[in-house]
Order: structure tokens, then sequence, then C-alpha cells
């Protein structure tokens, strides 16, 4: 055991040092690292521990050479003598096969050891689908739901304060312009007890919900297709039928659910040619087509729409698979501009449900 040089009291003596504890060598060695410029993780101990070696660094004061030498060699002979080092507990196990098992294996053995997923419960919140989270803004607090929104990606906070009735939008956004005198800590809390609930929540097969999947499906089938599909949903269970088409973004959506000012990046991010394409098909499908058509044609540069229309006078007709094509690739342009958070769309059916 290392021992403390003598340190002399405020008379003068010299009196014995008591041995170094084991939180002292550890305070020692992380300063000298830190002071050696490294750059430690410590956020990723136990809360405990992190508590524990704060206190000790209150408590130390200075450390000569010859004890300082004698806990760096001591550390680094026990580093020299490990040769593999296990994560401790099943938190840590399940953190460092994060990637290599099944979540569902993962998600199973964290409710049977009664352990939450570690790291940022926020980052665990940012990638659940917005179905998942939809209850909270209902079944929480009001200032909950508004601290919810205020720390998710823009884009997701958009979607889910659209699916919301107007009355609860109203007030979930008055109550985020309250949230100026919430602490980190708080933050922390709620974010930890939404990810417990989903935790505690039972495994499903599926990510996203039924009407997602259906939805992002149509989104890929012809416009017959999606058409009769539709037709047979609202005779079946019209409520369902509502709910896949408000999952589903077609061509025919984009006047009322693209903001003008982002037609321009679409635009610049889908090949010219299915621009043309899926324009001159547009005008042959009917008005809410055409309507879209024109749109975009009217909310982007006047150089760049009459290249535009010029082109799709010289191509004339094109064939119907051509044309699906050419409108399926700007919805996907305009999709992966959205999960990127480059572009918000609104949400269909939102101003009846705010009326």
């Amino acid at each position: 055991m290392l021992s403390l040089p003598p340190i002399s009291s405020r008379s003068g003596a010299t009196t014995s040092a008591a041995p170094l504890s084991q939180r002292e060598k550890a305070a020692i060695v992380v300063q000298f690292l830190l002071s050696e410029g490294a750059d430690l993780t410590l956020a990723d101990l136990p809360e405990d521990l992190q508590t524990a070696l704060a206190r000790q660094f209150g408590q130390m004061r200075h450390v000569d050479r010859a004890t300082l030498a004698a806990v760096v060699s001591e550390f680094a002979q026990e580093l020299e003598q490990i040769a593999l080092l296990f994560p401790r507990g099943v938190a840590g196990a399940l953190t460092a096969l994060d990637g290599r098992i099944s979540p569902q294996t993962a998600a199973r053995l964290r409710k049977e050891a009664g352990v939450r997923q570690s790291g940022d419960p926020w980052d665990r919140l940012r990638s659940t689908p917005a179905e998942l989270l939809l209850p909270f803004l209902t079944s929480e607090a009001v200032e909950v739901a508004a601290v919810m929104l205020s720390k998710l990606d823009v884009a997701k906070s958009a979607d889910l304060l659209g699916r919301l009735p107007g009355a609860t939008a109203r007030r979930i956004a008055y109550a985020m312009s309250q949230t100026g005198a919430v602490t980190p800590e708080t933050v922390y809390r709620i974010g930890l007890s939404l990810a417990m609930q989903l935790d505690s929540s039972p495994d499903r097969a599926f990510a996203d919900g039924p009407e997602q999947r259906v939805g992002a499906i149509l989104n890929l089938a012809t416009t017959a297709t999606r058409n009769d599909v539709l037709s047979g949903l609202e005779e079946t269970d019209s409520d369902f039928a509502n709910n896949v088409r408000r999952a589903i973004f077609t061509f025919a959506n984009i006047t009322d659910r693209i903001d003008p000012r982002d037609m321009p990046k679409i635009v610049r991010v889908v090949e010219q040619s299915a621009l043309v394409a899926a324009i001159a098909h547009a005008q042959t499908l009917g008005d809410e087509f055409t309507a879209a058509a024109d749109f975009m044609l009217a909310n982007i540069s006047t150089r760049l729409a009459d290249g535009l229309r010029e082109e799709v006078s010289q191509l004339g007709k094109v064939k119907t698979k051509t044309g699906e094509e050419a409108m399926t690739a700007i919805t996907s342009a305009i999709r992966t501009l959205q999960e990127t958070g480059d572009l918000v769309m609104r949400n269909p059916g939102n101003e009846e449900a705010e009326s």
C-alpha cells in the first residue's frame, strides 16, 4: 500500500501520513491523465462512481513527485496484468453487445434484469417511431409534452403536433413558451421516465403501426392500385382508411403538404429528366395531379420553370410506367429531406382539426 509523504502540522511537527486509499489513487491517476491532455469519458462510469470521484477531487490538495511516480507506476503495472476486461453487470453487457444481438433479445434481457437502456434517454426517444411517442402527448401533463417536443428533432415534433386535435396542440405549444426555466436535471428525469415507460411496454413485432406499413407500401404502388386499395379499405374500415391516407404521401399531395419555400431544395435533388416526366404525366391524370405540377412550377425560379415547361411540351405524352417512376422519385426525395430534418411536411387534415 502506498503512503503519502510526511505532512507538516500547523505547529511545524512532522506526522505520519495514512496509506493512500483506492479513491485517492484514482483521483491522482485521473488528474495526471487530464494534465497530460488525455480525453477521458468519465460520463460512462456509473453515477455513484462519478460522484465519489468528484468528491475525492474536492478533498485533494497536492501530491509530490515521488508519490505521483509510485501511483502511476502501480497503475501501469496493473494495466499490464489485464488481458481481457468484461463489462460489469447485465447493463454493461448489453451496452457492449449493442448491435450484435437482436433488439428483441436485448429488450427481454433488460426487462428480466430490471435495468434500463444506458446513455442519454433522449437519444432513445429520438429514435423511437412517432406512433409510439404520440400517446405520451395525451396521457402525460401538458408540461411534460412540451419538454418532449422541445427535445425531439424538429421534423418529428412537427409531425406529432400535427396529429393532435387543434386545442391540444395549442395548449402544448403555449406550454413550450413556459419551459425557459426548466433545469437540465428535470429534462433528464422526464426523458428517463418516458424511456422507462417504453421499456415496460410489450415487445412489438413491427416498429411502425399498421397504417404506416400500409401507407409505405401504397406510396410506391401505382395510382390505380393505390386508389383501388383505399376504396376497399374505406368500405371495410373507414377510420383505418383515413389513418392510411394520412400516412400516404404521393405526388398529388405536394400542393397541400409542402411549403412553397421548400420547393427549390426539392427540385435540386431530383434529376431534371424525372421532373420533366413527372410533370408531363401529372397533366394527364386529373385536377389534383395537374395542380401539384403547377404548384411545383410556380414555386421555383422562373428560368427553371420555363425550361421545364419547354421540355414537357417537347416530350409529349410519356408512358404510364415512366411517369409513375418519375413521380415516385420526387416523393422519395421529399421523404429523404424530411428524414434528415431539411424539410417539414404539413399534416393533412390539421386545419379541420383546429376548426
